[in-house]
């Protein structure tokens, strides 16, 4: 029937053109399979064709299947066409992707494990790229999650991210996992690892025992892993911040949040689990606060240089030349000297700027009224007078008489 071939060319389907033609639905399908289909349209030529010899050639032969660098050499042969014919054209080339084998998900037990990890995070200010570097922690069992970020990832600032991490969690782990950072481990030898030792210091100081991940084997700290993936994709895209300062008051804010969500793999808020931690409580006073500082040499014009920014003293400590040690605490410096506080400072996040002390210069005097110090002085004398003595006054002082000679 003409009108039913009419309307299936049309792309209408059985139902309706069986609506149409008031003909069951049934002989509607069995017309338009009887009917005779058209011959196929003739493939359209394609700019790549010329070329497609040679990327069968990469691909066997070569193995390469980048396809920009495929198109930068048909660019200089002569293609004229783009990117994404290569690319369907290639796409049945490749290789089969060999099958991940499956691993066994590493859990812990409750207050077992904290794992942590460092990432690079780059901004924008003023046109020009700069960079930070973000800690991330998170607790083995209950996914709880901190993070916070940092002008370096040296071993001091390790520690006090740390601490940072356990002040969150409100307790302290039986074990730390890292892997092979330099501000860790110095060295491995065979499987035993040597341990930086500030930070072996610290850890024994607190009970909590150092792991170190097994090399090619990710899954053991996986969870840390994805948390940098997470904090990079979630936090880190758009955020906008003023300082280092304002930007960690975000982030902790983006902690409690995240870790009020439900959790995609223990299906549970991870604060709810938090309860079930058991973690250890932190020690208190000096023991504790200790390994926030950092020791500083102080200035001949009375700074200490802390992440960039001079912070001045005052005169009456009298620590010029000395050391002191430096900590940060609740957006704080304090400089401290033989276990007394001498000085407290806000921190200044702004690199290169310098913070007077009101007492810094207290009782001192310019440069150019300041007395020379004594030098040691030496005296020049006039030479002595030379006497001439004849010979005999020589052989007398010696005790040896005059000899004659017998003619």
């Amino acid at each position: 029937m003409q009108a039913i071939r009419e309307l299936a060319n049309q792309g209408q389907s059985i139902r309706a053109i069986a609506e149409a033609t008031d003909t069951a639905r049934n002989t509607v399908r069995k017309y338009l399979r009887s009917t005779p289909t058209a011959a196929a349209r003739p493939k359209r030529s394609s700019t790549l064709d010329p070329f497609k010899a040679q990327i069968r050639q990469w691909v066997s032969e070569d193995h390469l299947y980048n396809c920009q660098t495929m198109f930068d050499r048909l660019r200089s042969q002569g293609y004229t066409g783009g990117r994404s014919l290569i690319k369907d054209f290639v796409q049945p080339l490749r290789p089969a992707r060999a099958r991940q084998r499956p691993v066994r998900r590493y859990e812990t037990r409750p207050g077992e494990q904290l794992q942590f990890d460092w990432g690079e995070f780059t901004y924008d200010a003023d046109g020009t790229v700069h960079k930070v570097y973000g800690f991330a922690a998170v607790l083995g069992y209950s996914r709880m999650r901190f993070v916070c970020f940092t002008k370096r990832c040296d071993t001091p600032t390790l520690i006090r991210s740390l601490m940072a991490a356990c002040e969150y969690v409100e307790g302290l782990p039986d074990a730390i996992l890292t892997d092979r950072m330099k501000s860790v481990i110095l060295t491995m030898d065979g499987r035993q690892p040597q341990w930086n030792p500030q930070f072996a210091d610290f850890l024994a100081a607190i009970g909590v025992t150092p792991r170190v991940c097994r090399a090619y084997t990710p899954q053991t700290k996986g969870k840390i892993e994805r948390s940098i993936g997470v904090v990079k994709t979630s936090f880190w895209a758009g955020v906008r911040f003023t300082d280092i300062a304002d930007l960690n008051r975000q982030a902790l804010a983006w902690c409690d949040q995240i870790n009020q969500r439900v959790h995609a793999t223990t299906h549970a808020r991870p604060i709810n689990r938090w309860v079930a931690e058991g973690l250890r409580p932190i020690p208190t006073g000096y023991a504790w606060e200790r390994y926030h500082l950092e020791e500083r040499k102080v200035t001949r014009d009375g700074f200490v240089s802390f992440d960039g920014v001079l912070y001045g003293v005052p005169a009456s400590a009298a620590v010029t030349g000395r050391s002191v040690q430096v900590g940060v605490r609740q957006q704080t410096i304090t400089i401290w000297v033989g276990g007394q506080v001498i000085a407290r400072h806000p921190v200044q996040a702004r690199s290169g700027s310098q913070v007077i002390h009101p007492a810094q210069y207290t009782d001192v005097l310019p440069a150019n009224q300041i007395a020379p110090a004594h030098q040691p002085v030496g005296h020049q004398v006039a030479a002595p007078a030379t006497v001439q003595r004849d010979l005999r006054d020589y052989d007398a002082m010696c005790g040896l008489g005059s000899t004659e000679v017998a003619a």
